[in-house]
This record gives C-alpha cells, sequence and structure tokens, in this order.
C-alpha cells in the first residue's frame, strides 16, 4: 500500500486540475487520489477515496466552495481544507479560514507555493499570505476575529451573497455573476434583493456604489 499523502481537488476547470495533478504527482510523497468539477460531485466521491486534504475552489457548480467547506467540516472534521481561487484574498481569506479552511492561495500564486502550503497544512499547519497574517494577527490582538463582533453590516451577509456584492463591486452585469458563480440570472437577483435588505439599501444604483466602494477600499 501507498505511503504517499492523499490529496482530492475540487476545481471546475479540467485545466486546472490536470496542473494540480502534474504538480503534486510529480512530488515523491503525495498523490492525487480524486477530483471532481462540483461540489457535489467532491461530496459523492470524498468517502471512497479518504483524502488526507482537499483543494477547493471558491466558485464551484451548484454549491459555493465556503458551503463546501463547511459541509465537510461537519461531516469529516479532522479532513484538511487548502482554498486555491482567482478571489482576492483579502475578500475571501478569512471567511474561507472561518469556514474551516487551513490554508488560502491565489491561483496566480500556485506553481511556487502549492506544495509548500499542502505540506504545511499536512504537518498540522496553516498558510496563508504574509500580508494576511498581519492582518488576522492586528485583528485577534484588537478582539475583532469573531464575526459577531465585527460591526461591518456586510459581514454578516451569507457566503453566496457576500460573493455576489464582491462581484457587483468588480463591475460584472447580473449575466456575469451567473455564469461565474454557476447559477442563474434570476437567482443572482434574488441573493441581490437579501443583500439590499441586509445593508438597509433601496436602490441597485445605491448597493452598485456601496459595493464598488467596499471593493477599493479592501484592495
Amino acid at each position: 500500500m501507498s505511503n504517499k499523502r492523499r490529496i482530492y481537488v475540487v476545481e471546475d476547470h479540467p485545466i486546472m486540475r490536470k496542473g494540480y495533478r502534474y504538480l503534486i504527482d510529480a512530488e515523491m510523497d503525495l498523490e492525487v487520489c480524486g477530483e471532481a468539477g462540483s461540489a457535489m460531485g467532491a461530496l459523492a466521491e470524498i468517502p471512497e477515496v479518504e483524502p488526507d486534504l482537499i483543494i477547493v475552489d471558491i466558485s464551484l457548480e451548484g454549491m459555493s466552495g465556503l458551503e463546501l467547506i463547511k459541509r465537510l467540516q461537519s461531516l469529516y472534521p479532522e479532513l484538511l481544507i487548502l482554498i486555491i481561487s482567482a478571489h482576492d484574498e483579502a475578500l475571501f481569506g478569512e471567511r474561507g479560514l472561518r469556514a474551516g479552511a487551513h490554508g488560502y492561495i491565489m491561483k496566480s500564486e500556485v506553481d511556487d507555493v502549492v506544495i509548500k502550503a499542502i505540506r504545511r497544512v499536512l504537518e498540522g499547519g496553516y498558510f496563508v499570505s504574509e500580508e494576511m497574517n498581519t492582518r488576522i494577527m492586528r485583528q485577534f490582538q484588537q478582539g475583532n476575529w469573531d464575526l459577531e463582533d465585527d460591526a461591518s453590516p456586510i459581514e454578516h451577509l451569507s457566503d453566496r451573497e457576500f460573493e455576489v456584492f464582491e462581484l457587483m463591486g468588480r463591475g460584472m452585469t447580473t449575466d456575469e455573476i451567473g455564469e461565474a458563480l454557476h447559477i442563474s440570472p434570476k437567482t443572482v437577483e434574488s441573493h441581490r434583493r437579501r443583500v439590499k435588505i441586509k445593508l438597509g439599501i433601496d436602490s441597485t444604483n445605491e448597493l452598485m456604489r456601496r459595493a464598488t466602494l467596499w471593493v477599493e477600499q479592501e484592495k
């Protein structure tokens, strides 16, 4: 039986999955034991392959990566999870860790750090950028790590609502947001209505302005 540590990849782009497999399988002590293009596909296969660590993207078909992480943490509390995403770490990194992930990598940095990040998490540690680590430590010192202690109503949006809000702030249309999140334009509109209610905003124009300003401030 192989002594290699087993990595499972959840990523909706086949080319990215192939790239992860190439990098991971090149290591003597690591191997990709399976892969899925959707959250539901991963949930169906993971019990059979029993991975040591799962790589998860944020944007997945049907269920977001953040929702998948929460589901996995509920089902398999000891499972290690590493997020690799195109989404800005400054916007999604902390949500990912709160959901139960043990690290966050931007896709633009994968070639340089993915093996290092995998090893760090497998050893029981966490892997984030220096910038994010500094921000987290500052929040711990100020006592602001828990969402319940954060005064910003944006932090109380659901993960899917937050994704829609963030993509609006990047100037994406309803159709573009739906395509990016693998949901229908009607569902995007539904999330947008709930965001307006939670943020106390009446008009779509004001929501767009608020989202744009927030994204700029978080960069």
